[in-house]
């Protein structure tokens, strides 16, 4: 060879190795680097707890770590916009809860499209919730409930998490199916609006199994009935709405979860192959039943499936009650 081609020859290998440095990079396998998990919920909360739980045992199966980011706001939806922007490469995930379908409901300036501007993965939990009323109150039982909002139209109050939170969406939808009105008292949160009902500033709340449970067990707060649609474990003596006069009633809170849209079909895979392992092992499964928790895995399409049919309802709910947020 001649030393003039010699010469060229390395000149172009030399010009090529960068790109080649970076094709190879760009094909290592995922993950080879750290993961952020977001969610929209104050640290300590459900949510948190969940999201740690699942993403300490996931870190194990990935190889890699995965940081828990609480990006607080907007009811949950700052999160989710921020990890709908983010690069769908896997590195940016979101723990979703089940008040994203009543967010996409109510809130009119969304920057993110609820349903199609993530790419879903796997739910990991579901759990109904309670109603609530004080032990000392006139009502004993769900037809109780309904029978005083009969007589007493606007004149009974729910204490809720919020407008448009999910207590009070569920509340608007009993109100609907019982042809009732009842008189919403929003809280800043649900662990207020207990608090609230424990001061007899209101008559009744609709809360999650963990927190209604722990009040329950202080002799202050009687369950009315639980929105699941079958009796639910570990609270097997609580009627359901369904049995207690509104056929077919149903609501469930859940906490899944998600990443940017066009994430790559190998990645979701892989992530959703860890959460089952993750969720499976037991001390990571009894503790999320220890918040009252049904723990299983659901397939992207059918955990999209469930967002959908949800946000169809709670939006023909807030076009029925008018509740609208900015």
């Amino acid at each position: 060879m001649r030393r003039r081609e010699f010469v060229g020859l390395c000149g172009a290998a030399a010009a090529a190795w960068p790109f080649a440095a970076r094709a190879q990079g760009s094909a290592q396998p995922y993950p080879a680097r750290l993961i952020k998990l977001l969610h929209g919920f104050p640290p300590g909360g459900n949510v948190d707890v969940v999201a740690r739980l699942v993403a300490q045992e996931m870190s194990k199966g990935l190889g890699q770590t995965i940081i828990v980011e609480a990006k607080v706001g907007q009811a949950g939806s700052l999160a989710a916009e921020t990890v709908s922007a983010a690069e769908p490469d896997g590195y940016t995930l979101l723990v979703v809860a089940g008040l994203h379908p009543a967010v996409a409901a109510v809130y009119r300036k969304l920057k993110y499209d609820p349903l199609d501007g993530l790419a879903w993965i796997s739910m990991v939990s579901f759990y109904p919730f309670i109603l609530c009323a004080r032990t000392d109150a006139p009502v004993k039982t769900f037809a109780d409930l309904i029978a005083r909002a009969r007589q007493k139209p606007g004149g009974v109050s729910s204490g809720t998490a919020g407008n448009g939170s999910i207590s009070h969406m569920t509340t608007e939808l009993i109100a609907r199916g019982a042809d009732v009105r009842f008189l919403n008292v929003p809280y800043r949160g649900e662990a207020p609006a207990m608090q609230g009902l424990l001061g007899g500033d209101v008559d009744f709340v609709i809360s999650t199994s963990t927190l209604a449970a722990a009040q329950m067990a202080s002799g202050q707060v009687r369950a009315l009935a639980v929105t699941s649609k079958a009796r639910w474990n570990g609270f097997s003596d609580i009627p359901t709405i369904a049995e207690s006069g509104l056929p077919d009633f149903e609501v469930m809170s859940w906490s899944g979860f998600a990443a940017p849209p066009r994430t790559p079909q190998a990645i979701i895979n892989r992530l959703h192959a860890e959460i089952e392992r993750a969720i499976a092992v037991p001390d990571v499964r009894t503790r999320l039943e220890s918040f009252g928790a049904e723990v299983r895995s659901t397939t992207p399409a059918e955990m999209r499936d469930l967002v959908a049919r949800q946000i169809a309802l709670w939006t023909k709910i807030a076009d029925e009650a008018n509740i609208r947020l900015d």
